[in-house]
Parts: C-alpha cells; sequence; structure tokens
C-alpha cells in the first residue's frame, strides 16, 4: 500500500471480522491527518479512565523508533490516560527531529485528554528514515477527545486506522472471570511486512476492564508474548517500532490480585494468551503476498529454546518458504534449515511431516512416501511442518506464510 493503491485482500483472511464490545474505561476515536496517506484515516486516538494502568513489550532493535523510545519512558511513570497512534510514518531513524515531534504529540495529547504529558503512549508505523510533523495532530486530537466512542464500529475503525500494507484489519476478544467477576480483553494489531521475533513488527494493543496491578499486567503480558508475537515471522526482519501494549482499567470491579501466579488469574491469563495468539497468527495471514499460512512444530529437541531456534530456522527460510508457495513438497530444504540452526541435530534421527505425511524418516526419505499426497497437502491454504529432532524432549510451535512474488511487488517500491 506504498502509494495508496488498493491491494486484494489476502486470501488468508478471516470471513468475517469479529464484533468487539464496548469496554468501560475506554473511548476510540479515528481521524485524517495527511501523514502520509490521502483519503483515509491515519490517526487513532483512545481516551483511557483515570486509574488505567499500562504494560508494554517493544522491539529489541538497537535502532528504535522515538515513540518507542518514549513509551519505554512512560511506563516507568504510574498511570495512561490516552494512546496515539499513527499510521504511514514510523517516525524512525529521524534523530532529534523525531524526539521532537514525540514531546510535541505528547503535549497536544494531553491538553486533550487533560492528563500530564507521560500519562500519553504514543505509536507510529509506516515509513522509516521521514520526519514525522506533529503540527499534524493540532486540532486534531482535541477533536477525537471531544467525539469518542466505544462500541462496535469503533474498534473496528480503530484497527483500520493503524493498517499500513496490511490488507485486512485485526481484531480479537476474549471473556474471563477473576475471582468471579466477569471481565472483558479487546485486542487491535496491524503487521503484514518486516516482521520477526522480538518482537513482530507490528503494532498490537490490548485492552481490558479488569483491575490489575502494573507489575501484574506486565508479567501476564510479557510471558503471553513468548507463546505469541515472539513465534511469528513472515520475513525474518525485526522492525524498529514493534509495540505490544496492555492497558487495564479497573472498571470490572474485581478484586485486586497482587501476583501474576495466583490461581485466580488463571481463567484471565489463558483468555489474555489465547487473544495473543490469535492476533498474531492474523499478522501471519496478512503476511505481504502470503498465499498459505504455514505452522511449523518442532519436537525432540535438546530443549524448548533449541526447539524454537530450530522452528525459527525453518519458517525463515526462503527456501522453505518459497517451495510452500510454489506446492512443492521439497523436504530437503527442511533438512538444510534444521542443519543450518547452529542447534543439536543427527541426521540420522530427524523426521520430518508435511501434514501428517511422514515425507523423511531416520536420514533419508521415508520408505513409504508418496509424492502425490505430500503434493496434496502443500496445495491446502494451511501447511504444517513437523519436524522431530529425535534427541530430547525439547518443543516450539511457530507460525509463517510462504514468499510469493507479492511480496517482492510490495517491498521494491515501498517508499515510492
Amino acid at each position: 500500500m506504498s502509494s495508496g493503491k488498493a491491494v486484494p485482500v489476502s486470501p488468508l483472511a478471516p470471513e468475517t471480522i469479529p464484533d468487539l464490545p464496548a469496554l468501560d474505561g475506554v473511548g476510540i476515536a479515528t481521524a485524517q491527518a495527511g501523514i502520509r496517506y490521502a483519503g483515509r484515516t491515519d490517526v487513532l486516538y483512545l481516551s483511557l479512565a483515570e486509574g488505567t494502568q499500562a504494560a508494554g513489550v517493544f522491539t529489541r532493535s538497537k535502532c528504535p523508533s522515538a515513540p518507542v523510545d518514549w513509551c519505554r519512558a512512560a511506563l516507568e511513570s504510574p498511570g495512561a490516560r490516552a494512546l496515539v497512534v499513527n499510521s504511514g510514518n514510523a517516525n524512525a531513524f529521524t534523530g532529534a527531529l523525531g524526539r521532537d515531534a514525540v514531546v510535541l504529540t505528547a503535549a497536544i495529547a494531553a491538553r486533550a485528554a487533560g492528563c500530564r504529558p507521560e500519562d500519553v503512549f504514543i505509536a507510529s508505523t509506516g515509513v522509516i528514515g521521514e520526519p514525522l510533523d506533529a503540527n499534524k495532530f493540532e486540532g486534531v486530537l482535541a477533536d477525537c477527545a471531544g467525539r469518542t466512542e466505544a462500541g462496535s464500529a469503533a474498534w473496528a475503525a480503530a484497527a483500520q486506522a493503524i493498517m499500513t500494507t496490511d490488507t485486512f484489519p485485526k481484531l480479537a476478544t476474549r471473556r474471563a472471570e477473576i475471582d468471579g467477576v466477569s471481565v472483558t480483553i479487546n485486542g487491535i494489531a496491524k503487521g503484514a511486512g518486516m516482521i520477526a521475533p522480538d518482537m513482530a513488527t507490528m503494532l498490537a494493543f490490548a485492552f481490558t476492564d479488569a483491575a490489575l496491578p502494573q507489575a501484574v499486567l506486565q508479567a501476564l503480558l510479557s510471558a503471553g508474548t513468548a507463546r505469541s508475537f515472539n513465534c511469528v515471522t513472515v520475513d525474518g526482519d525485526t522492525s524498529t517500532s514493534d509495540t505490544l501494549m496492555l492497558f487495564a482499567t479497573a472498571k470490572a470491579g474485581n478484586p485486586a490480585v497482587a501476583d501474576a501466579a495466583d490461581p485466580r488469574l488463571s481463567g484471565f491469563k489463558a483468555a489474555l494468551d489465547d487473544l495473543l495468539i490469535e492476533l498474531a497468527q492474523l499478522v501471519a495471514k496478512d503476511g505481504e503476498g502470503a498465499r498459505k499460512f504455514v505452522t511449523v512444530e518442532v519436537g525432540g529437541a535438546a530443549d524448548d529454546a533449541s526447539a524454537h531456534r530450530i522452528a525459527m530456522s525453518i519458517a525463515n527460510s526462503p527456501l522453505v518458504k518459497t517451495a510452500i508457495a510454489g506446492e512443492d513438497a521439497n523436504w530437503g530444504r527442511v533438512v538444510m534449515a534444521v542443519g543450518k540452526a547452529g542447534e543439536p541435530a543427527d541426521r540420522d534421527r530427524l523426521s520430518i511431516w508435511f501434514g501428517d505425511i511422514r515425507v523423511a524418516h531416520q536420514g533419508a526419505r521415508d520408505p513409504a512416501y508418496s509424492e502425490e499426497a505430500a503434493s496434496a497437502v502443500m496445495r491446502e491454504p494451511d501447511v504444517t511442518v513437523r519436524v522431530d529432532i529425535g534427541l530430547g524432549d525439547g518443543t516450539a510451535r511457530v507460525w509463517t506464510c510462504d514468499l510469493t512474488s507479492g511480496y517482492i511487488a510490495i517491498n521494491g517500491d515501498y517508499r515510492s
């Protein structure tokens, strides 16, 4: 979507977009500020009730964006009253101009929300290296603050406003109980390219009406990230701008739980993990040019960390991904990816499956290998590649997509 041209919706997109319920303590508004694209929303403003707590996980890139630096610092101050997200410009690698733009954005948003600038969280996505004119937020954010909404249409508009090369909005919702009190979790995400763990290249925001202390919120989010967004890759490239935040408004009225390991949080934790996994999978399903959703499962590794590194080696291999795009059951490329991962492996103990079809076993092609059966698996829109290393009990599961000419077409003229 570099030039604002319409692109086909991913064939892996869900048939329906879920309706997210209103969430007490969260108000939503979107606007057109002309950040980069003409004629489309590119600003998201969310008001957060007084007393809202925030947690965040951010890119491990050594070249983070100015908004990432701002959010990390803002988390050191308790409370969150507003979130501002813009698409079209990442405000990354923009030096002092980028830092000044974030400070000005926070000041404008703080006036609109009636709060301190450090109670404002900011995220930006889009082109790297282009200065962001934060003056474009003047008046826009005040207008947004005066017309926030909370229903399903507002959530859908929020997910739409933060898209760049995404072909469909990404939303999810869950219900849970904490000590007998019903709570809601809503989430939105964007991401399609420059996707790799630590974290995935994307912006994602989850909101709950639960009452949870900041330390508990952070512990739950960090643990959930390890099982979701750090298990998704599209192209192996980690962004400067990755941001995942969780906000808790405390409006549900549940008794606050002081320990993330408290059994009373088990249902909430499971619901949050499930929501984060769904959003992460939606990112992979919207991978730029994607036609196949790919699950890579590794077992029998030396330990879980080793299994994860092997799984990511497979999922990030251009040769594996292009074979899947071509519906070619080329298990030799999987062998290659296992071998190059730098993890303990034994060629003569290795087994590989495409779907339920074992294609390789004990260092050679499976004696019962059927090209027809394996090819049938590869023609499906969802493809599972399973590997047993044969050495230990380590397991991992990651998600990716195939690599097609569409990826090149999108990224070959992203700035033009």
